[in-house]
């Protein structure tokens, strides 16, 4: 079963932030954003528990040249993929914490992939990137919002874990913190190439 959500779920349409004794609320529209910070959030270790693994299915979306690409293109690679918006205040609370893990994942040649469903694309995440400084994520784009629901769940953010031969291992609905020991071990533990026979290839559906 997938984690239970660390913060409630934004949608394109609202958005709501509850923390633990703390409630505050808004509906704001598209362009809505929660106060909610990293430090707010809880350790994503916690909901990290191993699940039976299920493939994973082949999402399609965008890089920042517009270059069409699924997992299918990431074969044989840990990943860790997470939906998000730059709308989404729990979103923008922990992709820092996404920014900081994934040189030292792709050491470990896990790759994180932050798609942003975010309508206007490029012309949103690009200055998001570079007013917060974010340099160590790719810009990947799915402004029609199709990997949301392909996955499904209320809205987002969504994380995702795929071992290297394109299985769902672990998935967390809600916003943590994902730069702890704890979570980095579970994420090697979950994802990394001991996770797979190394002669297995992706196998999407």
């Amino acid at each position: 079963m997938p984690a239970k959500p660390t913060i409630p779920l934004l949608t394109r349409r609202s958005i709501t932030g509850t923390l633990a004794g703390l409630a505050a609320a808004a509906v704001l529209g598209n362009s809505a954003r929660a106060d909610v910070s990293l430090g707010d959030l809880p350790d994503a270790a916690e909901g990290l528990g191993a699940v039976a693994p299920s493939p994973a299915p082949n999402l399609k979306f965008f890089s920042a040249a517009g270059k069409a690409l699924t997992l299918a293109d990431f074969h044989g690679t840990g990943l860790v993929v997470n939906i998000w918006a730059t709308w989404c205040g729990p979103c923008v609370a922990e992709l820092p914490s996404f920014a900081a893990i994934a040189p030292r994942l792709a050491a470990s040649k896990i790759l994180v992939l932050p798609i942003s469903i975010d309508e206007e694309g490029l012309k949103a995440v690009q200055p998001f990137y570079a007013s917060h400084r974010i340099a160590n994520l790719p810009i990947l784009l799915d402004p029609d919002g199709t990997v949301a629901d392909t996955l499904g769940g209320p809205g987002i953010p969504i994380t995702i874990v795929i071992n290297p031969l394109g299985q769902i291992v672990a998935r967390v609905d809600g916003a943590a913190n994902w730069n702890t020991p704890a979570t980095l071990a579970r994420l090697h533990y979950l994802a990394g190439t001991a996770a797979a026979a190394p002669e297995s290839g992706f196998q999407p559906v």
